[in-house]
């Protein structure tokens, strides 16, 4: 080799020991890269206080707590001043404060910047008064009170729905709108109240007619004279029968006497029994319904146009509708109306049927009833009662003149007599009660069989009788054999 050669071998070898030594070199001064591969110089960040650490507190409006720390304060975060306030009396010892109803944070740290602890501050209304209201108005309940944001919420139990009531309306008031007051109390046993009712009404109705119609003529020379007068019976609308006496007197003069004397009594008796959960309303209706035409529709595509009556129905007879709430002591607020209605001919009305020559009479309805709320214990009894009707219609028509003789008026004119009397009395007993088992009820077809057939036809027997006729039954204490329910 020539000497120009050997130089470039020996440059080429030390510029590869050179980056060889420098390769070594920086690999040695390089930070080691972390194992999940982030980036190393990306500080780490670290949470130093937040909601998780922090501990909940309470406060009214105006209220304080005292707080004793383990270490020394050095730096105090308030989030939000206006909802509430640290005050530092020492290095260990802060006073919180309540300012206003919201929710706001604080935190304390010492001189290392380490958190010392934190609070979630929820600060709402002083409800210590309403607490004390409700403990001494209802000492028996278990009625918490709590605030939630510029509200309240009631939680616990109570024994009634009227002591849930109770609560809710007292913190209603000492809050100042009910709007913000969530009643949130569970009613340990609703109570169910049964209501016996007794519906008894009797009415008389006395109707006398008495009445001569008379007609015929007379001549006098060339003059005729014919008259006929019958009679209207206007207080009732019409005769009571068609049944009458008739004469014929002289000088082709007849005499029809029309006399009929009603009386009636009718007796109305109900006694319905209803049981409904405490603040519920139940009703009870014992009678029927009957049509009426409400409007008129017509196919007018047909010639002749076809029409259809429409029909309503309303509803008669005895009606009960009651609303029990149970207070304290046993006591029943009891809200009941009921109702007695019939139907009566009085004040019908008569409509013609369309596209016929029939009528159509719709009755009245006679009503009466009675509302009022009372408070009675339970098994106590109200009697609605005193409500007497009287009415009383007399017509007398006749010729003018001749009706007013003494004696031979009654001739010319007719009496109509009516007297109608009505007494309603209701007997209302409210009970507090309890649900029972079937085997201490009885049904009214308990004991019923239905005869043989020799035993209807022979004996004339409506149901099966068992025993025989004479024999003492044996007292229930020696009684051995098998009893209940005769299956045939």
């Amino acid at each position: 080799m020539s000497e120009g050669t050997l130089r470039d071998i020996a440059i080429t070898r030390s510029i590869r020991r050179a980056a060889l030594a420098a390769l070594l070199l920086g690999t040695a001064l390089a930070p080691a890269v972390p194992a999940n591969g982030a980036d190393a110089h990306v500080p780490i960040i670290k949470v130093a206080a937040s909601e998780a650490t922090s501990r909940f507190i309470p406060l009214g409006i105006g209220k304080s707590v005292a707080i004793d720390l383990p270490a020394d304060i050095k730096d105090v975060l308030v989030a939000d001043p206006t909802i509430a306030n640290a005050v530092v009396r020492s290095s260990r010892r802060v006073y919180m404060i309540g300012v206003k109803v919201g929710q706001t944070n604080i935190f304390f740290f010492d001189a290392a910047g380490r958190q010392i602890a934190g609070f979630d501050i929820a600060v709402t209304r002083d409800l210590n008064g309403v607490r004390a209201a409700l403990k001494q108005t209802l000492p028996d309940s278990d009625i918490r009170i709590e605030g939630v944001g510029d509200g309240v919420m009631l939680t616990g139990s109570a024994a009634s729905p009227a002591e849930s009531q109770q609560a809710f309306d007292l913190a209603s008031r000492l809050v100042g709108d009910g709007a913000k007051v969530v009643n949130a109390i569970t009613v340990r046993g609703r109570d169910q109240v049964m209501l016996k009712v007794t519906v008894a009404e009797v009415q008389r109705d006395v109707i006398k007619q008495l009445g001569i119609d008379l007609s015929g003529g007379f001549n006098y020379g060339t003059a005729v004279v014919n008259f006929n007068t019958t009679n209207p019976f206007s207080a009732s609308g019409q005769a009571l029968s068609d049944t009458a006496l008739s004469t014929t007197g002289i000088k082709s003069v007849n005499a029809t006497l029309r006399a009929m004397e009603r009386a009636g009594v009718v007796r109305t008796l109900a006694e319905p029994n209803l049981t409904a959960i405490s603040g519920e309303t139940a009703s009870f209706v014992a009678g029927g319904e009957f049509p009426i035409p409400n409007g008129l529709s017509c196919d007018t595509t047909k010639s002749p146009p076809v029409c259809q009556s429409q029909i309503d129905f309303k509803k008669f007879g005895v009606g009960l509708t009651f609303t029990p709430v149970v207070l304290s002591g046993g006591r029943i607020s009891l809200k009941v109306m009921t109702e007695v209605s019939d139907l009566s001919q009085e004040n019908a009305i008569t409509l013609q049927v369309p596209g016929s020559t029939q009528s159509l009479t719709i009755p009245s309805i006679q009503t009466r009833r009675a509302e009022t709320v009372v408070e009675i214990p339970s098994g106590g009894s109200l009697a609605m009662a005193g409500m007497i009707q009287e009415q009383t219609k007399q017509q007398i028509n006749g010729l003018p003149g001749l009706m007013q003789l003494p004696i031979l008026g009654s001739l010319f004119k007719s009496r109509d007599y009516i007297n109608h009397q009505s007494e309603l009395m209701v007997l209302v007993t409210p009970y507090v009660v309890r649900a029972v088992a079937q085997n201490k009820l009885s049904r009214p077809d308990d004991g019923f069989a239905d005869p043989s057939d020799p035993s209807t036809v022979l004996l004339g027997r409506l149901n099966r009788i068992y025993g025989v006729a004479g024999k003492t039954e044996p007292p229930p204490s020696t009684y051995r054999g098998k009893y209940g329910f005769i299956l045939d």
